[in-house]
């Protein structure tokens, strides 16, 4: 009774599974016309949706307008200004004006009552501070740049892993309802058997234990595969419940030697382009600090009018346009200290960057060393599992061919049953491991 039960349970429980399934799909495309998608197609999907992916690419951008910035500050800036000013006449008259006599303002600042100004001014200010400055901008888009390309691979990896995973799932969930069918016709020979009093009760039980076991896994299976997929689409999708179907792993790519890897990966590594570029960020911060000390150089050329009328000439002909130059030279004497506070600033960060760079050779050498030797064993163990897949699928064949003569136990048909699933979904997740090691090579040799 409690086995009839339990087998109206996990009935039930597939029924609403499958309705649940079904509403699903309904809510977005037909199951009937799955859009493929393909790993490179969900790579670019993915990259035009990840949140963290696209602010890296925003950072990049913004620190190379910066770097355009930097530089652009080091080159001559040109105003045209224009300006009229009216000050009240004080009732007195000077020989202050170009010409003759004339009102004097109010205000002693003022040149006169009417003052046109209309002036193109062309300013450059020259320092070591700024051409160090434009140099940390570069490097600072070179750093961005960097991090976008290892932010880039994170999330390569992270697609490659659900893309495979989602087959991984899919194939686990097929095995699993091959299994149930394999176990319910074993079921229902038993049945048959005990009826003709060829078998005892017990092999029934067990077979029923068995096919409610694989109605169990398929349950689970049935839900790892849905939560697989849905988090892969979390990533490609405006809604998730879209209905696609992607390519199952093959596991055919040859590794390359351990010297091309070496060679590729010391080329194409963006941790270190992006240590390297704070190191060099931090030794332009620490010239652009000691660049305090010496003095800055400002030039600046005036060409226009700056006169009582707006016009080219005034009375008797006087000039009213023309140009002035002026030069400055603004020398450090005493700031407290604060130069050299800062120097001492910028050269702690240098210190640390030199640290991180160092830091990021090692582990580059040891990631590649890890990454290597996992796909090398994930290779080595394909063949492996492709003949654990056989000679489980031959045992089956023969523990069945006894068990049907009356020389084997229905134990030893569970058995083989149960490592026949269990090579199977080996060898799947062989394929997916196989995989994953080969897309962590190709990120780090620059390849994918």
């Amino acid at each position: 009774m409690a086995n009839r039960c339990w087998a109206i349970v996990v009935k039930l429980s597939l029924v609403l599974l499958s309705a649940t399934t079904c509403k699903v799909t309904a809510w977005g495309q037909q199951p009937g016309t799955p859009e493929h998608v393909s790993l490179a197609n969900a790579i670019q999907r993915a990259e035009a949706n990840e949140p963290v992916f696209a602010s890296a690419v925003a950072a990049q951008r913004f620190t190379r307008i910066d770097s355009y910035l930097a530089k652009a500050a080091l080159l001559p800036s040109v105003t045209y200004h224009n300006q009229m000013l009216y000050t009240q006449p004080n009732g007195q008259t000077n020989q202050g004006g170009q010409v003759g006599v004339q009102s004097s303002p109010v205000f002693i600042a003022n040149n006169s009552i009417h003052e046109y100004t209309s002036q193109a001014s062309v300013d450059e200010r020259i320092s070591l501070s700024q051409i160090a400055g434009a140099q940390v901008a570069s490097a600072n888009a070179a750093v961005a740049s960097a991090e976008l390309e290892v932010a880039r691979r994170g999330l390569v990896a992270a697609v490659v892993n659900l893309y495979y995973t989602v087959s991984a799932a899919e194939s686990r969930q097929k095995l699993l309802e091959e299994g149930l069918a394999e176990a319910r016709n074993f079921t229902e020979m038993t049945t048959k058997r005990e009826a003709a009093r060829e078998v005892a009760h017990a092999d029934v039980v067990k077979a029923t234990l068995q096919q409610q076991q694989r109605q169990r896994d398929l349950l689970d299976a049935t839900i790892g595969a849905q939560r697989a997929r849905l988090e892969l689409a979390v990533l490609l999708f405006p809604d998730p419940r879209m209905h696609y179907a992607t390519d199952a792993p093959t596991g055919q790519p040859a590794l390359p030697t351990r010297d091309e890897v070496n060679r590729m990966a010391s080329a194409n590594n963006p941790e270190i382009r992006s240590a390297l570029a704070t190191v060099n960020a931090a030794n332009a911060g620490v010239r652009s600090a000691k660049a305090a000390y010496l003095p800055d150089v400002a030039l600046n050329v005036t060409y226009g009018i700056d006169a009582p009328q707006f016009a080219k000439r005034g009375p008797d002909e006087v000039r009213n346009l023309g140009y002035s130059i002026s030069g400055t030279v603004d020398v450090p004497v005493w700031n407290w200290f604060s130069t050299q506070k800062r120097i001492r600033q910028s050269e702690i960060l240098r210190d640390a960057a030199k640290v991180n760079l160092t830091a990021a050779q090692r582990r580059l050498v040891a990631t590649l060393e890890e990454s290597y030797a996992e796909a090398a064993a994930a290779r080595d163990q394909l063949v492996l599992l492709e003949k654990s897949v056989q000679t489980a699928e031959e045992s089956m064949r023969l523990t069945k061919l006894r068990y049907t003569a009356g020389e084997s136990t229905a134990l030893e048909v569970v058995d083989a049953q149960n490592s026949l699933l269990t090579a199977q979904t080996s060898q799947v997740d062989g394929l997916v491991r196989y995989e994953t090691a080969w897309a962590a090579l190709q990120l780090l040799t620059g390849n994918l």
